[in-house]
């Protein structure tokens, strides 16, 4: 192991491309000075199409849970009903969110692991009328479950007239997403995932149904009140400092977007996914979700006769390369890889050859070369 070598393949905070670092090493310039407002100017609308929408990306300085808190704050009064789908750990942060607000929240739990089917929600929403906003999950990073949120905006608005709020945190950037044509009313992400970026950058994209909503609420919160956000950007400028050396890095993101396409971008992710899922399938240890309800930025594994924890170590000890543990109660029982930003096919052949490794350091007997291969024939074959 190299002293400065390090393989980061947690979901968040990722790697950042070596040009996106070069971008934010730019010196420093005034956050008010012309140069910051023509910085935004190019920006916002190359951020539009990562989103799917035609609305404005609001940029807040902040980590994502700064998002999911200015969501919270701004579409609800305290004393309103709504519904938060609990899929994971970050579905429970929104249940605390709302609970720290004094908000009426009603929990709707699903087995860690599983995605919510949407008639679920239906049925629940037909029989609590007052509910005044639902919140959903997109990726739950906990269990790399994807949540069918196209889904899930068509049944929430067909049965009421609630707003739909999407954490989208470790899924936008990797997982193709119509905000517009879905029906999203709400959607937050952070800078440290899918997006390519050091942490410290929320965005918030809201829509036309969910402003006359804000635009009515008189108690949001000073710093994360979106529509100072709103009036402030319609002049290329935050209310509130910029975290300017992001904004330089994520100008050159957008590039990279750009350069890409996006369509490759998440059909690179799927791709990942699905080579990561072959893996573990060949070498015959357990994945927490299904193929349908997995996410294409990170893959939890389930072993069943190893502890998964035992082989964290290893990765860390003898390789520095750190995958993610756990939470919750399912600390100590699973492990998990985030692939998505800056990671390629190349990076997961690495990842599970490492792994296959370590999995025999530790007494886990596979043959190597087993893992790898499979991911090489789904790549080879497109990755579908």
């Amino acid at each position: 192991m190299q002293p400065d070598q390090q393989f980061l393949r947690i979901p968040g905070p990722t790697p950042v491309p070596p040009s996106v670092q070069r971008a934010m090493n730019q010196p420093m310039i005034g956050h008010r000075d012309q140069e910051t407002k023509d910085l935004l100017h190019r920006i916002k609308p190359k951020l539009k199409p990562v989103f799917g929408t035609e609305q404005d990306v609001l940029i807040i300085a902040g980590s994502g849970t700064a998002g999911l808190e200015t969501a919270v704050v701004n579409a609800v009064h305290p004393g309103d009903e709504v519904l938060v789908i609990v899929t994971g750990a970050f579905g429970d942060r929104f249940v605390q969110i709302c609970n720290e607000h004094q908000i009426e929240t009603h929990r709707f739990d699903i087995e860690w692991g599983e995605a919510v089917k949407p008639e679920l929600i239906a049925d629940y929403l037909r029989q609590h009328t007052g509910i005044k906003a639902v919140f959903a999950t997109f990726c739950e990073t906990s269990t790399g479950v994807l949540n069918p949120v196209k889904e899930l905006a068509d049944v929430i608005h067909k049965q009421s007239d609630t707003l739909f709020i999407v954490d989208g945190v470790s899924a936008i950037g990797g997982a193709d997403v119509k905000m517009d044509d879905w029906g999203i009313d709400i959607l937050i992400t952070g800078s440290q995932k899918a997006m390519m970026l050091p942490p410290g950058l929320t965005f918030a994209v809201v829509s036309e149904r969910a402003w006359q909503v804000i635009e009515t609420n008189d108690r949001p919160s000073f710093y994360f009140n979106l529509t100072k956000y709103r009036k402030q950007l319609e002049n290329d400028a935050t209310p509130f400092t910029p975290a300017v050396s992001l904004l330089f890095g994520l100008k050159q993101v957008l590039a990279l977007f750009e350069e890409e396409g996006l369509d490759t971008v998440f059909a690179r992710h799927e791709r990942m996914k699905n080579m990561t899922r072959a893996a573990f399938r060949a070498l015959n240890i357990p994945l927490l979700t299904t193929d349908q309800a997995a996410s294409p930025t990170v893959t939890a594994v389930r072993p069943d006769d190893f502890d998964p924890d035992a082989l964290r170590n290893e990765l860390k000890k003898e390789f520095n390369m750190t995958v993610a543990g756990g939470q919750q109660h399912l600390k100590g029982h699973i492990f998990r890889i985030g692939h998505m930003g800056y990671c390629s096919p190349a990076d997961i052949l690495q990842v599970i050859g490492i792994i296959e490794v370590a999995l025999n350091k530790i007494g886990k007997t596979v043959k190597l070369g087993t893992g790898v291969g499979a991911a090489q024939e789904m790549m080879l074959s497109g990755g579908i």
